[in-house]
């Protein structure tokens, strides 16, 4: 069996960093990635000797963690709707051409939830979490898993798309533009880290970030698309 732990930690993140090298090397694998990293990281958590209730996805929790997820989504797009009827922030959003048609409805509905929310979710609120909170405890386990899940957020920083075009035109493309842009993305997403880990402590229940995190990400899509 293999040991918890900082071996079996260092195992789940070697494992991620190869599955985000391929996302990145490979185009269009993204969903075939997402899958793999998530499997990888069911074989690491039952070699380690973790359960179902530790990774939140024991049946008995599935209703709370809808509950909760159901709640947590609602916020998500209200927010949503705030900042769209706000002319600023409307204003601030590139152009995204209105088109949601079938492509659009595929990245929304397979290619976020298989090869974004899932492995995410398993790794740092299922996986990460589980381990840093048998050996660290609860607050440890929550402030690390969420600072680890800014730093997965460094390479994305760098690349294209909606929020990245954002805030480029906000701070700059140069340099300095470029690493104001790397540390607030990093920030933030440390921060809704935190506010996942507790999604998922209080339901009992992976559902419950993974409907949050599926929410603010696919409307996210929807919204500058029609912004």
């Amino acid at each position: 069996m293999m040991p918890a732990g900082g071996w079996a930690l260092g195992l789940a993140l070697a494992v991620l960093a190869v599955g985000l090298a391929v996302d990145r090397a490979v185009a269009g694998a993204h969903v075939a990635v997402g899958l793999g990293l998530a499997a990888c990281l069911v074989v690491i958590a039952r070699g380690c000797g973790l359960t179902a209730a530790d990774l939140g996805l024991a049946r008995s929790t599935w209703p709370a963690g809808l509950r909760w997820g159901a709640a947590a989504a609602a916020v998500v797009a209200a927010a949503y709707a705030l900042g769209f009827v706000v002319a600023p922030v409307r204003a601030a959003l590139p152009d995204g051409g209105g088109d949601l048609g079938p492509e659009m409805l595929v990245r929304v509905l397979v290619v976020i939830p298989l090869g974004t929310v899932l492995p995410e979710e398993l790794a740092f609120r299922g996986l990460l979490l589980a381990l840093l909170r048998r050996d660290r405890g609860v607050l440890a386990a929550t402030l690390w898993s969420s600072g680890l899940f800014g730093l997965w957020h460094v390479l994305p920083a760098l690349g294209g798309g909606t929020a990245n075009d954002t805030m480029a035109a906000a701070v700059g493309g140069d340099v300095a533009g470029t690493a104001t842009r790397v540390v607030a993305t990093v920030a933030f997403t440390s921060v809704a880290g935190v506010v996942l880990c507790w999604l998922r402590l209080r339901s009992g229940s992976l559902l419950a970030p993974v409907l949050a995190h599926w929410t603010v990400n696919g409307l996210g899509v929807i919204v500058a698309l029609v912004a």
